[in-house]
C-alpha cells in the first residue's frame, strides 16, 4: 500500500478510474504532467539536447498517410494475433524497457506488469528497474523480456543474464546504442537525481568501475575503450539458450552485422530521442534497414508510437511489432496499473480499426500497399 508519506515526489496521487475525457493516449500526458514533480518529468519526458530527434520520431508518423480499401472480405480468419521468437502475441504491440518505474508510481515495475498482463502485453523490462527483475518475475502474469546493458564488468553481465535466464525470462534485448552518458539538456537544467528510495535495484553489488584516463587521446573520458563490440554480442549468444535481440539500430550495414553475428532480431530505435539529436527517426530508417535484410531477421520499432494508425505504418514499412515507452508510463503515473492498460487497449482497438478501413484481415496481409505514395 502506499503511504501518505512516501508521495512527497509526486504532485497528486494516481487516480483511482479513468476519465471520460481521456480517449486518446495523448490524453495521458498532460495527466501525467499534473502528477509528476519536475525532477521525475524532465527524466520520463525529456529527450538529447535541442531534442529535434524527439519531435522527429512523431512527425514521421504524421507525415505519412494510408489508403483505404472498401468492400474487403472479412468473412474468413481476421485478427491483430501473430508470433515472435516462437511467443504468441495477441497483438503485435510491447512495452518497452523503461528505467525507474518507480519515478512514476510508487508500486513501480509491479503495476506496470499488472497492466501489461490485464491487456495480454508483453512487458521488456530494464537493467535499471527500480523493482529486482526476480520480484517482478514472481508476480508478473505475462511473458517477460530482459533489457542488458553491458557493464564494464564483464561478470557482473554474466550474473544479470543468468539471473534472468532463471526467473523464467524469454529473450534478451541488449541496447546497444547508449555506450556513453548523452547530453540530455532538460535532465541537466533540472538537476535531475533518484529521489530517496529510488535505485538501479538489479545493480546493488556492482563492483565500481574503474576510473577511466583523461587526456587528449581519450575520446568521451575515456569511455568508449571500455565499450561492447559485436564480439561481446557473440559472448553473450555463448551464455544462453534465450534469443538475443539488438536493440538501437539505425543502419542497414548495422543490421546486417547483427544478423551475422547471430543475434535473433533488431529493434529499430534512436533511443527515442534520448541519444543522439539531429538523428533520423526511427520510422525513417526502417525501410532502409527492412529492404537490407530482406526477411534475415524480425524487426521491431520504437520511437513516436502514439496511435493505432502508427502500429500500422510501422508494420507496413516492415516492423513485426512496435514498442511503447512514453505512452504507457504516462498511464503508469496517471493510474498505475489501470492505466497501463488502458493506453494498451486503445492503441489495440485503433488498430483494429485501421487495419479494418485499409483492407488488412491480419497482421501478414498488412504492406506497403496501404501507404500512400507520391
Amino acid at each position: 500500500m502506499t503511504t501518505p508519506g512516501r508521495l512527497s515526489r509526486f504532485r497528486k496521487p494516481p487516480l483511482v478510474t479513468i476519465p471520460a475525457e481521456i480517449v486518446a493516449v495523448a490524453d495521458y500526458e498532460a495527466l501525467a504532467r499534473e502528477r509528476l514533480d519536475d525532477n521525475a518529468w524532465a527524466y520520463l519526458s525529456g529527450g538529447s539536447a535541442d531534442e529535434i530527434t524527439l519531435r522527429a520520431n512523431r512527425d514521421a508518423f504524421d507525415g505519412l498517410s494510408l489508403i483505404t480499401r472498401v468492400f474487403g472480405d472479412f468473412t474468413g480468419t481476421s485478427g491483430t494475433h501473430g508470433t515472435l521468437f516462437g511467443q504468441t502475441l495477441d497483438y503485435p504491440v510491447l512495452l518497452a524497457p523503461v528505467a525507474y518505474h518507480k519515478l512514476a508510481h510508487e508500486d513501480g515495475e509491479l503495476a506496470t506488469a499488472l497492466g501489461a498482463a490485464a491487456a495480454r502485453a508483453g512487458f521488456i523490462v530494464s537493467t535499471h528497474s527500480s523493482i529486482p527483475l526476480e520480484d517482478i518475475a514472481r508476480t508478473a502474469q505475462t511473458p517477460l523480456w530482459f533489457q542488458l546493458y553491458f557493464k564494464t564488468d564483464r561478470g557482473f553481465t554474466r550474473e544479470l543474464v543468468q539471473r534472468a535466464e532463471a526467473a523464467g525470462y524469454r529473450a534478451l534485448v541488449v541496447t546497444a546504442d547508449a555506450p556513453v552518458n548523452t547530453m540530455r539538456n532538460r535532465e541537466q537544467r533540472a538537476q535531475f537525481h533518484l529521489p530517496p528510495g529510488i535505485e538501479a535495484a538489479n545493480l546493488r553489488g556492482l563492483p565500481p568501475a574503474a576510473a577511466h584516463r583523461l587526456d587528449e587521446n581519450a575520446l568521451c573520458g575515456g569511455m568508449m575503450a571500455a565499450a561492447p563490440t559485436w564480439k561481446d554480442v557473440e559472448w553473450l549468444r555463448s551464455l544462453t539458450k534465450l534469443p538475443v535481440i539488438i536493440k538501437g539500430v539505425m543502419s542497414p550495414e548495422d543490421a546486417l552485422l547483427a544478423a551475422q553475428h547471430g543475434a535473433a532480431g533488431i529493434v529499430v530505435s534512436n533511443h527515442g530521442g534520448r541519444t543522439l539529436d539531429t538523428a533520423c527517426a526511427s520510422l525513417h530508417a526502417l525501410p532502409r534497414i527492412a529492404d537490407a535484410l530482406d526477411g534475415r531477421l524480425p524487426l521491431l520499432l520504437d520511437g513516436g508510437i502514439r496511435r493505432g494508425t502508427d502500429i500500422l505504418k510501422a508494420l507496413a514499412l516492415g516492423a513485426s511489432a512496435v514498442l511503447i515507452g512514453r505512452p504507457y508510463v504516462y498511464g503508469l503515473a496517471t493510474a498505475g496499473a489501470v492505466g497501463v492498460a488502458h493506453v494498451l487497449n486503445i492503441l489495440r482497438a485503433e488498430l483494429e480499426v485501421a487495419m479494418a478501413l485499409t483492407g488488412c484481415p491480419t497482421l501478414e496481409k498488412v504492406n506497403r500497399s496501404v501507404l500512400w505514395r507520391t
